[in-house]
């Protein structure tokens, strides 16, 4: 696998997927919004609850979308590597939509069911940090002419984000919170029912492989960019 960092081996490994992986995604997309609609009404939280197939693969792909943005940072702050750079650089957008989805419908979930829109406890208040995060990833990137110095600048910035990741993830265990407790990805098993967590593990997987398909062809169009910059530099060179 450490072959793919060579740009030509990842875009001819990645070729075929990209068909593939967007035909996957559009049908647990499908399967997993069919299943959102048919599980049952929960006794208290009533049609509210399929706000839950939206929001916690949002959320989980929000932080895991980050990681991911801060591996490739390190990456390429330590070993330079140009394919390493596109990949977190173009983790950020999917990443921060991800993060707002969880966000916006985190907040029509709490007004039916806590009686307000948003309350700055430690779960709500590290989301909305890493979106910010996010934000001002891509808002360094774009701030700076210097390709170089810029992916510099926002390597070191999408490290030091990675430091809000396990503040995000036990953020309802180590204060008290508004925000339920983990009920998917905790000791003893899930705590959901099975006419819920089918639907939610589906749209989980949806989410995946979306952003997957989302990334892979972000970063095709990231290297034929710069292919395309570095050749237009080079024909102006010698004009």
């Amino acid at each position: 696998m450490f072959g793919l960092a060579n740009p030509e081996r990842f875009m001819r490994f990645t070729r075929p997927l990209v068909p593939w992986l967007w035909g996957a995604a559009g049908v647990l997309l499908v399967v997993g919004a069919w299943l959102s609609f048919t599980a049952p009404a929960d006794y208290q939280q009533g049609d509210t609850v399929r706000i839950m197939f939206v929001h916690v693969p949002a959320a989980v792909l929000g932080t895991g979308v980050y990681a991911a943005l801060g591996v490739a940072s390190f990456l390429a702050l330590i070993f330079r590597h140009p394919l390493a750079d596109a990949a977190a650089k173009t983790a950020a957008l999917p990443g921060a939509a991800f993060t707002g989805l969880a966000l916006v419908t985190g907040s029509l979930w709490g007004q039916p069911m806590w009686g307000t829109w948003w309350v700055w406890d430690a779960r709500l208040t590290s989301v909305l940090v890493l979106f910010l995060f996010y934000v001002g990833y891509m808002a360094l990137r774009a701030s700076i002419d210097d390709e170089a110095r810029a992916a510099r600048a926002a390597a070191v910035l999408g490290l030091v984000g990675l430091i809000n990741l396990p503040i995000v993830k036990f953020s309802v265990d180590w204060w008290n919170t508004l925000h339920q407790p983990a009920s998917l990805l905790r000791a003893g098993g899930s705590s959901l029912d099975p006419a819920y967590l089918q639907p939610l593990l589906t749209m989980m997987a949806a989410y995946g492989v979306l952003f997957l398909a989302l990334w892979i062809t972000a970063i095709r169009t990231e290297v034929r960019r710069r292919r395309a910059a570095t050749l237009a530099a080079r024909a102006a060179r010698f004009a």
